[in-house]
């Protein structure tokens, strides 16, 4: 953010002080007050969710399910997950209605349903809206990990989370003692704490003097100090927990770093990481950026030396949609590499931790080459134990009224007139944010309406 550039009347040399030595460090961006014994979490029944996204949609032609119903058939990109039918539901024809008309917020409303025209603010994410019933029971609320730190968390004042993105980082703030000791760093946070404390008294005497746009940037600012504050009692409030004990098996597969030309390692890093802090309860919401719209990565060792985006602007270049395919798969196996990881390792309680888990894979895009949002690609696993029943293609574009199938050529493949459908969605009611409706009650969050959700979905 870049709430601090103006010229405000007011020494921001202290708040940067304030702000920007505190939320640089990842082991304060997650922390919370509240304590659970040993013996409550082994008792209780601990529910999780991840959210992983990729940018710039997919294929269509490649990715999309043509049969609805339990006799589906795994398309091409999608053929990594045939492993795990019975635990998944791959779904079709949901969108987001927000971003119809401003393509480029794709990311940002993902997980919000919000509104994101030139005057909207973002609304809180949904992993955030969890995170707020599960972080009394967890030394982190959340866990936000993107390769161009570009979060999908969004708290209820429309502020992004910061992300970690480097392995190493992630494994330290999660599980290693801080550097010079727990009473080293309650003298720090204690002390940021008094920074910040004085720096609100500042800006409460400023605030009269201020125009509209200037107290506009500075409820931003504020906004930032108050989940600071609140990251400060939180992370000294668990300083006297002992961290959990990590096998030097797991130790070694997550406390790295990848080099940028291995991004199946770095992806299947990041799962381990996020299968462990699921494991210890460390956390029980994730989520997983695989880049932006305008960011994402490439991958060399599958010989695409392309940017995502570049590649889902392919314009009709054979080349590139071949690539594009390859690259859909790719993010698929790596995801399929999660489910996997999730059902052989136990919580807790002895129990597989996919059968606790709800994981949602896909994009706030769907053809990328001329920004449709609609028919979005989408595959929901895992959360047995939370009601959720799986091995179904669930597609809203055949429930449409005249809805008149998916179009297909003589040979029974689907024809480029199947992007109108990405571009259009043929069922306007069926929003996204009713499926994360459905995983916000699973989670047990009572609520009959999130973002722009007009109906539960059943599953």
């Amino acid at each position: 953010m870049n709430y601090l550039s103006q010229s405000w009347l007011m020494d921001r040399r202290h708040a940067l002080k304030a702000l920007g030595t505190f939320i640089s460090l990842p082991l304060l961006e997650c922390m919370v007050p509240l304590r659970t014994s040993a013996a409550e979490k082994i008792t209780a029944t601990p529910k999780r969710s991840a959210f992983i996204y990729l940018a710039n949609g997919v294929h269509s032609l490649n990715y999309q399910i043509t049969t609805p119903g339990k006799d589906y058939k795994f398309s091409r990109s999608l053929l990594p997950l045939e492993k795990h039918r019975q635990v998944i539901t791959p779904i079709s024809g949901l969108h987001h209605p927000g971003s119809l008309s401003h393509h480029h917020n794709c990311i940002n409303i993902w997980l919000t349903g919000g509104k994101l025209g030139p005057s909207d603010k973002n609304t809180i994410s949904v992993d955030q809206k969890m995170a707020e019933l599960t972080a009394q029971h967890t030394r982190y609320p959340s866990l936000e990990v993107a390769i161009t730190q570009e979060s999908l968390a969004w708290t209820a004042d429309g502020v992004r989370l910061p992300a970690m993105r480097r392995c190493s980082e992630i494994f330290s703030s999660m599980f290693e003692e801080p550097k010079g000791g727990i009473a080293a760093q309650r003298r720090a946070l204690r002390r940021k704490g008094s920074v910040l404390d004085d720096n609100l008294a500042e800006v409460r005497r400023l605030e009269k003097k201020m125009g509209t746009q200037d107290k506009g940037r500075m409820d931003q600012y504020l906004t930032s100090v108050r989940e600071a504050e609140i990251r400060t009692r939180r992370a000294d409030a668990w300083l006297d927990t002992p961290l959990p004990t990590v096998s030097e098996a797991d130790r070694k597969r997550t406390n790295r770093d990848i080099a940028d030309t291995m991004a199946g390692d770095y992806f299947r890093t990041v799962y381990d990481l996020m299968v462990l802090a699921f494991q210890t309860d460390m956390t029980r919401v994730a989520t997983f950026s695989l880049g932006g719209e305008g960011q994402a990565i490439a991958i060399p060792e599958i010989g695409i030396t392309e940017s995502r985006h570049q590649l889902s602007h392919h314009g009709g270049d054979q080349g590139y949609m071949e690539k594009l395919t390859n690259y859909d798969t790719f993010a698929i196996e790596q995801f399929s590499y999660f489910l996997t990881r999730l059902a052989e390792t136990k919580d807790l309680s002895g129990k597989s931790l996919l059968g606790s888990t709800m994981a949602l894979f896909g994009s706030g895009m769907s053809y990328g080459h001329s920004h449709g949002n609609a028919n979005l690609p989408l595959v929901l696993a895992g959360g047995a134990d939370l009601g959720l029943k799986h091995g179904q293609h669930l597609d809203f574009n055949m429930t449409a009224p005249g809805f008149q199938g998916y179009a297909l050529g003589a040979d029974g493949a689907l024809t480029s007139a199947h992007y109108q459908l990405c571009s259009r969605p043929a069922n306007s009611d069926a929003h996204m944010s009713n499926l994360l409706l459905l995983m916000a009650q699973r989670m047990g969050i009572e609520t009959d309406q999130f973002g722009d959700s007009n109906k539960v979905i059943t599953l």
